[in-house]
């Protein structure tokens, strides 16, 4: 992963490779691998996972085919 950094501006650049750490899952994964989990416990979650992602992936598409009403956006505080 890497980052430019421009004008000595490090903040900036530091803020940036949070952003990129997160969008890649990294702070959960290493979060999940500070301590040992169980197989069970490892099977318990991923069936949860998956589960979690097949209900997500239901929804957009019944909110894409008009069927449920797509969320209301919060208005912006500018």
């Amino acid at each position: 992963m890497q980052v430019i950094v421009r004008d000595n501006n490090v903040e900036q650049a530091v803020r940036a490779l949070k952003k990129k750490m997160q969008r890649e899952g990294l702070f959960r994964e290493m979060k999940a691998r500070k301590a040992y989990e169980k197989p069970s416990e490892r099977r318990v979650r991923e069936r949860a996972q998956a589960i979690a992602r097949q209900r997500k992936a239901a929804r957009k598409r019944l909110q894409r085919e008009g069927l449920l009403a797509s969320p209301k956006r919060r208005p912006s505080a500018r």
